[in-house]
């Protein structure tokens, strides 16, 4: 059982990822706030993000495509060595992003991530958010032909 004082600890230490790393995109925050090992379980990738290293490739990935994106939590529960994290991105698609050109549009992305912490570090995450609302925000064209018309 973790006490309060723990729990406190790992909420603070997976909103610095959401802070330091994903909003002001500071890759060198990884290696303090990231395990070498970890593994990100993206539920819009195919395979895990594996290592520090694949997962700053990842964050330079959304970047790239939308350079002043920033992350605001909106709840956060610590259980045991696992927090879960419900949180909104704001940004703009500034960059290519997965072959769709840049739009210019604004994005507003709902998501949900859940971390677990190992020796201070954030050892593995499991995390979801609205994808189909980011690319329909990104562009029209990509479902159209998928539209159903009356």
């Amino acid at each position: 059982m973790s006490d309060n004082k723990t729990l406190e600890a790992n909420k603070a230490l997976v909103r610095r990822n959401f802070e330091v790393i994903w909003s002001a995109c500071d890759l060198k925050a990884v290696d303090t706030l990231i395990a070498t090992d970890y593994i990100g379980h993206i539920a819009t990738l195919p395979q895990p993000v594996r290592g520090a290293e694949a997962f700053k490739q990842l964050v330079m990935m959304f970047h790239i495509a939308s350079p002043n994106i920033r992350f605001e939590i909106q709840d956060q529960i610590a259980e045991g060595s696992q927090v879960a994290t419900r949180w909104i991105a704001h940004g703009t698609h500034q960059g290519e992003f997965m072959g769709i050109a840049p739009s210019g549009q604004s994005l507003a992305v709902t998501g949900t991530s859940f971390h677990r912490i190992e020796n201070g570090l954030i050892q593995e995450s499991w995390d979801d958010w609205d994808a189909l609302s980011m690319l329909q925000n990104m562009t029209q064209d990509v479902f159209q032909s998928l539209s159903m018309r009356f």
